[in-house]
């Protein structure tokens, strides 16, 4: 092992180690590795990811979902997806088809195991029954408020948490035979919604506050997307979780650092029950991602508000959104690897994320030449009848990629920012007298300008040198930038849509006093060009198609995009901020 420290955002060093082979090595592999050395569970390793299909998932979610995928991949072990479909008031099938194709898209196998929750209700019932035989749970009828006043809440005093006792539901003690008595009458729909809970009975002074007799079943009268309306309780996660774990045999349940205090109770569940199999919770630390939000609640109130076009808005964390955006599953797989696991709570800049966007997309995207802002540019000496077609390199990356054919005419385009009347020092692109290299083309001098009556330079005047096409002069003379452009002739008019970070702030959530953290949207999150020339090997481009803005960025094909007007999405820029604070802390 080599050890590997590495300084995170906010300063604090984190300690993990690497194999000689690129694979991390942590705290979690090493307990696993332990058991199956151990022969625990037979040197069986079965993990599981269990969302919720109340939302499109996002980067957070993932990388929960690829820790699970990889262990099992790791030790030749099993995955399992499991939909922890126990709330019907939030869920839909919507979300559950749209979870399965995200993850499929990320390259996630789980073969035929693909499960419901919902698919072990019957047995959850029948457990549930036992633990009310045993005194072990009991029907109450305090209210959801009563029961959150019951049971106490903890406060801070310096550095400790307190935890006072709480208080016995009048219900407690009620005998076997009536909780059974009423617990069936629940799941016979006799109660009105939200009148009776079962509760485990454990502990109402417990410090622990999850451990404080909470609840397994609500009454709630609700459609299901996949149980229709069978039911009339439903049981919380908590309940629901460990117990599902044992029926698919799970050997590792692993979930990010919250769940830490709700382990003693998937314990106490687990060792209540003739449960098949006993599966071990571990928790890891969640690593936030500088510039968004990684709560649902957060995201489906973006949503919801219309602060954002939907789940798929680009400017979205959602896998949904990453992909419309164009990130691929490798660079987001490549993410996810490289920030391992840690037992703590971290956090990471959006421009690692875009750093494995960009080194995946370099490699294979094919290189084109549109132009955002253009301004045209009219070559005098150029016949004005004629034009002709000049090879171009589709990816210097891949040699295998082949040429493209690209027209070249009297008239082109460029990017304004690509002239200056009255140039500052260093500043080499085009400006008058002065002598510059269009891309796979010929050296070109400005000449002139042409002007509006707001004094706007709308047209430049060039001459070129014949004997400079393919972009090298035979005499040895050098220009020192290269501009790409358009033929105007036959250019297409696309719409580019220029995206940022969607918070200004690297964490959103600190708002200042007055303000929330939806004060912290950032005003310049989406740009829209919607005059920008292409050159022509771009029509018909599908939906999805990845290449790069040559001297841009970039740019996926959207799916707004109709067979007369194609719309690209800006990827990444193609400067590397991580590889150059990388550079800058080494």
């Amino acid at each position: 092992m080599i050890d590997r420290h590495e300084v995170t955002s906010d300063g604090a060093v984190d300690e993990r180690d690497r194999t000689t082979d690129g694979v991390r090595s942590d705290f979690l592999r090493r307990i696993v590795a332990e058991e199956v050395a151990q022969g625990k569970n037979d040197g069986r390793v079965h993990t599981r990811w269990p969302p919720e299909p109340n939302g499109y998932i996002h980067l957070g979610h993932v990388m929960g979902c690829l820790l699970a995928f990889s262990l099992a991949q790791e030790y030749g072990g099993k995955f399992n997806l499991r939909f922890d479909d126990t709330n019907p008031l939030a869920e839909e099938q919507e979300f559950v088809d749209g979870i399965i194709d995200d993850l499929s898209w990320l390259g996630v196998d789980w073969e035929d195991r693909l499960f419901f929750a919902s698919d072990y209700f019957e047995q959850l019932i029948e457990w549930a029954e036992i633990l009310i035989r045993d005194g072990k749970a009991y029907v109450c009828d305090l209210t959801a408020e009563e029961v959150r006043e019951y049971r106490g809440t903890a406060t801070r005093e310096g550095n400790r948490t307190i935890t006072p006792p709480g208080k016995n539901s009048p219900y407690r003690d009620r005998s076997p035979e009536e909780n059974l008595d009423l617990f069936r009458r629940m799941c016979a729909g006799e109660f009105e919604d939200g009148s009776r809970t079962l509760r485990a009975k454990i502990d109402m002074a417990h410090p622990n506050l999850n451990m404080r007799d909470p609840v397994m079943y609500r009454i709630l009268r609700a459609h299901h997307h996949r149980q229709g309306d069978k039911w009339c309780v439903y049981p919380t996660y908590d309940w629901t979780h460990g117990q599902s774990d044992a029926i698919e045999g799970i050997t590792h349940s692993t979930c990010s650092l919250e769940f830490e205090n709700h382990r003693p109770l998937y314990d106490w569940f687990l060792d209540s029950l003739p449960v098949p199999h006993r599966p071990r919770q571990i928790e890891y630390g969640r690593v936030n991602v500088a510039h968004t939000v990684m709560s649902k609640r957060w995201l489906r109130q973006l949503v919801e508000e219309d602060h954002v076009q939907g789940w798929a808005d680009p400017r979205m964390p959602t896998i949904r959104a990453m992909r419309r955006r164009g990130y691929t599953a490798e660079a987001i797989r490549d993410f996810v690897r490289e920030i391992g696991v840690t037992k703590s709570q971290g956090s990471v800049e959006m421009a690692l994320l875009e750093h494995f966007v960009r080194k995946d997309l370099n490699k294979t995207s094919p290189r084109v030449m549109v132009v955002l802002d253009p301004v045209k540019v009219v070559i005098t000496n150029y016949p004005e009848d004629q034009s002709e077609e000049l090879e171009a390199i589709n990816n210097p990356e891949d040699p295998e990629a082949g040429i493209r054919k690209v027209p070249f005419s009297r008239e082109l385009y460029i990017d304004r920012a690509d002239f200056m009347e009255d140039p500052p020092k260093k500043f080499y692109r085009l400006a008058p007298g002065r002598e510059v290299r269009l891309r796979y083309a010929y050296f070109v001098t400005c000449t002139d300008v042409v002007k509006d009556d707001s004094g706007n330079v709308v047209e430049i005047h060039c001459t070129y040198d014949p004997e400079t096409r393919g972009g090298d002069a035979p005499d040895g003379r050098r220009v020192k930038a290269t501009l790409h452009w358009v033929s105007a002739a036959h250019a297409l008019d696309v719409e580019v849509r220029q995206y940022d970070v969607l918070f200004t702030p690297e964490n959103p959530a600190a708002a200042e006093e007055g303000k929330t953290w939806l004060d912290n949207l950032n005003p310049e999150s989406l740009t829209v060009l919607s005059a920008c020339k292409a050159e022509p090997s771009l029509g018909g481009a599908e939906v999805g198609h990845r290449v790069q803005f040559e001297r841009t960025g970039y740019y996926c094909v959207d799916s707004d995009s109709t067979p007369d007007r194609i719309v690209f999405n800006r990827t990444a820029t193609l400067r590397d901020t991580w590889a150059k604070v990388k550079k800058r802390g080494s």
